[in-house]
């Protein structure tokens, strides 16, 4: 048990993990400072209901760049599904959560869409998924042309439940699920065709099945994201998807998924967008202006990257010095 915990602390994800726990201190230092005492169940509550949406479109983006594409259209997914979920899951019973299913198997399938796109018709991921974006995002519009709708609260106890730490068992099976899939040979697949697809449809893996399949898990994904979006804010928004573009790449960046493909994990990714979602609280708490938010969150990746790139390069030079 400690080998396994040693090569998951120094594996790529080691630079996530070290962001987080830099990121989790810095929150604590200004909270107690500017409040005079230690955050309450309700604060670690707060942080985990808010963070969830992007978890989950963390870990979709970290499946499509391990095969080293990238997609755009997560944004405008998950502000399709945030439209469709405000709109239409209403009612009592297992009406709502029939509802729920309908929602992930359409972010799914508009997902399958931009996967047959990038491997079937072979055009380039981020002019795929650029033009999807769009395409999602009028969508959304249509459905919801204002923000507003509504989620039953009974959904809401079960997704994000404001005084049960629901959250936690939803996280820790998204990190489950990952820990699961890493381990398939569809896991092993997906980092075959990003480390080399070439080799990899040479030794039989059929990578443009994968590559759709890997996109149809980054659309369920975001679909995730917009429910629990819609049941931590209570209403809908047809802009609420365009933040995650950037946060959920910032995220892959931040947890150590090479953009080169075939290296990284998911886990890394999660734990940058969870520091990511913590330093908006710090800058809340340090009482910053609002408006310099963008500005912080990109600084903040820029240090990010370069330590990533940093420990890179030492890493490289040992393993040529040995």
């Amino acid at each position: 048990m400690p080998d396994r915990l040693r090569r998951l602390l120094s594996g790529p994800a080691s630079l996530g993990y070290a962001v987080l726990t830099a990121t989790a201190v810095t929150y604590l230092l200004v909270y107690t400072t500017n409040l005079g005492h230690l955050p309450t169940s309700f604060d670690y509550l707060s942080i985990l209901n808010t963070t969830l949406p992007l978890v989950f479109v963390a870990i979709g983006q970290s499946l499509v760049v391990i095969t080293g594409g990238i997609d755009l259209s997560v944004g405008g997914i998950v502000a399709f599904c945030v439209a469709v979920t405000a709109t239409r899951v209403h009612g009592s019973g297992l009406t709502p959560f029939a509802w729920l299913l309908a929602i992930l198997a359409l972010g799914t399938a508009c997902g399958a869409v931009n996967g047959v796109i990038v491997a079937r018709a072979r055009i380039a991921p981020i002019l795929t998924t650029l033009a999807t974006l769009s395409i999602f995002s009028g969508l959304a519009l249509w459905v919801l042309p204002v923000p507003g709708g509504s989620i039953p609260s009974g959904v809401r106890m079960v997704l994000t439940n404001p005084t049960v730490p629901t959250g936690l068992i939803w996280l820790s099976l998204a990190v489950l699920g990952w820990l699961v899939l890493r381990r398939t040979r569809f896991g092993m697949r997906v980092y075959a065709v990003g480390s080399d697809e070439t080799s990899a449809v040479a030794i039989g893996v059929p990578a443009a099945r994968i590559k759709i399949a890997v996109y149809a898990l980054s659309g369920l994904c975001s679909a995730l994201a917009a429910v629990f979006y819609v049941s931590t804010t209570t209403a809908g928004d047809a802009n609420a998807g365009g933040p995650f573009i950037l946060t959920s790449i910032a995220s892959v960046v931040v947890g150590g998924v090479a953009f080169s493909g075939g290296r990284g994990s998911a886990l890394g990714a999660m734990a940058g967008a969870v520091a990511l979602t913590l330093v908006i609280d710090v800058i809340f708490f340090a009482g910053i202006d609002p408006l310099y938010q963008s500005l912080f969150q990109g600084l903040f990746l820029v240090v990010a990257v370069l330590l990533g790139t940093g420990a890179a390069l030492i890493a490289r030079a040992r393993r040529g010095a040995l």
